[in-house]
């Protein structure tokens, strides 16, 4: 789709404040396992670029989804993937349902804060032994007089130790596993809400992830976001998002791979030459190339499809898909190119190449997305 000047000042501006801002922290911050989420996330929102696509009574700027994905990509800015990523939960994972499904008062209290960068969410899906399994989750909303009382855990949780509310899905009812499941709004200081560790992974490190506990823990009705027993619609719709912005980021960041990749065998050397003018290696690095051409073209489809109001489904899961594969095939290509360098904690690829690793596991393993689409293609055994 066409970008105008508007899209452009707003991929000018983030890529600036990552400069500026991020990056000279971002060891630090790797080191320590966990960013300043609430230092970080009041600079987006002095920017105005939390809300970018959130309803401007609640303090966002209403415009279409087109300039979300730009953010999305412009991102890849920042010298880690984990800092996007929790960007990403904040405004793509975490908050679409809310604003789009959740009431004045609901918004009032939570949306406003996310957009102004006040308040830190997390998302509560994934819980141990049902993570792309969303169907299968355990944790319990059950009601009590005019509140919820919530029981159960989540994990995985992006953001999870500084949040300051969570959008739990939780089962409402023992109807059938796809309408029986409701989001709520959670506050992380709400009594019973437990964070029982931060996980350690191999990846993503400058991002804290929490598993939570809840137990018992009460709160308003009015807390639900939108209709009873829709929160698996709910979290379909949001899944669009999710899935799209990560494939729009993970492109973004795949020709960020190539392009430091070419700069540096352009000034490496062996046997008397750059090591870029050995075929192979020009070939392999435009084979690359053109596989995130591929990729970017099927997400911004998926981007196109969404500003049009139509159903992204289809498109955001075949281009979650192919990122999982494209990084993959990038961070591990262009790694091999800088040798010995490419294997060193401190080097920009290998980071590239440790992060980029989760693609294909968050937000829905390529298995899923694999048996989504072959649904979509009528070939799914209807038995199974």
């Amino acid at each position: 789709m066409q970008l105008t000047q508007d899209h452009e000042r707003i991929r000018d501006t983030v890529r600036r404040w990552a400069n500026e801002k991020i990056n000279p922290h971002v060891e630090r911050w790797e080191e320590e396992e966990i960013f300043p989420a609430h230092e970080v996330f009041g600079q987006l929102g002095e920017l105005g670029l939390l809300g970018l696509d959130k309803p401007v009574e609640n303090g966002g700027l209403g415009l279409d989804y087109s300039y979300a994905a730009v953010l999305a990509e412009a991102l890849s800015a920042i010298d880690c993937g984990g800092i996007p990523m929790a960007i990403g939960v904040q405004t793509d994972m975490a908050t679409p349902a809310l604003a789009r499904h959740g009431s004045a008062g609901l918004r009032a209290e939570f949306l406003a804060p996310a957009i102004s960068g006040e308040y830190v969410g997390c998302l509560g899906v994934s819980e141990v032994g049902s993570g792309s399994d969303v169907a299968s989750i355990r944790t319990t909303a059950r009601k009590d007089g005019d509140d919820y009382v919530i029981d159960g855990g989540k994990m995985w949780t992006t953001s999870g130790t500084q949040a300051d509310f969570c959008c739990v899905l939780a089962n409402t009812s023992d109807g059938a596993p796809h309408r029986n499941k409701s989001l709520i709004v959670v506050p992380m200081k709400a009594r019973g809400v437990g964070v029982a560790r931060k996980i350690r992974k191999i990846g993503m490190n400058a991002s804290d992830t929490a598993q939570i506990f809840f137990d018992g823990v009460r709160v308003p009705q009015r807390h639900r976001i939108g209709e009873e027993n829709m929160g698996f619609v709910y979290q379909m719709e949001q899944f669009q998002h999710e899935r799209l912005w990560g494939a729009l980021n993970v492109g973004a960041t795949a020709q960020r791979a190539i392009d430091m990749t070419v700069d540096y065998t352009r000034q490496r050397r062996a046997f008397g030459r750059p090591i870029l003018d050995n075929q192979w290696v020009h070939y392999r690095l435009a084979e690359m190339q053109t596989e995130v051409a591929a990729l970017r073209a099927l997400s911004w489809e998926g981007v196109a499809a969404i500003v049009r109001g139509e159903d992204a489904t289809r498109i955001a899961t075949m281009a979650k898909l192919k990122a999982g594969r494209v990084i993959r095939e990038v961070a591990d290509g262009c790694l091999q190119f800088w040798g010995g360098m490419g294997y060193v904690m401190e080097s920009p690829i290998s980071r590239i190449f440790r992060d980029g690793r989760l693609t294909s596991i968050g937000g829905g393993a390529d298995e899923v997305m694999m048996q989504i689409l072959s649904k979509y293609m009528g070939i799914y055994p209807k038995s199974s």
